[in-house]
């Protein structure tokens, strides 16, 4: 409950100490090709929660772009819908596949997309997405979320994934074992030559501003198309990855 109930002042905090040292990201790793980024909100959240992310991703020369959907209540088929044509626009406009960047229940969209449309995505990142849950009782939002529910034009059934395929491009899973949302375990996936887990020192409200997650993303869109390679974070920075 300490984690909970303290995740939203940490966040808070943590957007103040993104806010002294988002410099040190001109620093970051940088891709040689100017992929499309995607970046979907967590739930009841908007295109607000991820200014700083996407800002950030801006500067660093990708084409960024956040959902345009408003807040984000759930699957509803206004936002099913939305998100696909979103895609679609990104992928056009670019004419290359798009990196996904999903926060949350946003991740769990992006995984969605990805295995619906793999042609038109080319790495997915999860910030703190409980793409593994197995039940709603791992999400502190589960009580909102039901009371969402009228509005959602189908379910999200657990577990979560239960019979999916891996997905067919890298992904990358960050987490939290500070995490005062949902279970840090249930954001992991099962590692592969595509797949990798990576720990950061982050509240779940604050991903999208913490200095250590918005890097480890810069670090991973910087690698070439269809290749995951092992992340190393930056002497400096590396107490902020536990593991």
């Amino acid at each position: 409950m300490a984690l909970t109930s303290t995740d939203f002042t940490r966040s808070l905090w943590e957007l103040g100490a993104y806010a002294s040292t988002w410099p040190t990201m001109a620093a970051a790793p940088m891709s040689d090709d100017a992929q499309p980024v995607l970046v979907l909100p967590g739930f009841t959240t908007s295109d607000l929660t991820t200014t700083p992310l996407r800002t950030t991703l801006k500067n660093l020369g990708y084409p960024t772009y956040g959902w345009g959907l408003g807040v984000n209540i759930g699957p509803s088929d206004r936002i099913l819908r939305g998100m696909r044509t979103k895609l679609d626009d990104v992928y056009r406009r670019h004419g290359q596949p798009v990196s996904l960047i999903g926060w949350s229940l946003g991740g769990i969209f992006a995984r969605e997309l990805a295995r619906e449309t793999p042609e038109k995505v080319r790495q997915v990142i999860t910030l703190g997405s409980p793409f593994r849950m197995e039940t709603h009782d791992q999400s502190r939002a589960k009580h909102l979320f039901d009371l969402l529910s009228r509005f959602h034009a189908r379910e999200l059934g657990t577990p979560l994934e239960a019979d999916a395929e891996p997905l067919t491009m890298p992904s990358t899973s960050f987490y939290s074992r500070l995490d005062g949302i949902v279970a840090w375990q249930v954001c992991r996936d099962e590692p592969s030559a595509l797949s990798e887990n990576i720990e950061v020192l982050s509240s779940h409200l604050g991903f999208g501003h913490n200095l250590a997650a918005v890097w480890g993303v810069a670090d991973r869109l910087a690698m070439p198309a269809g290749e995951l390679t092992p992340f190393r974070p930056p002497a400096w920075l590396r107490p902020a990855f536990p593991r």
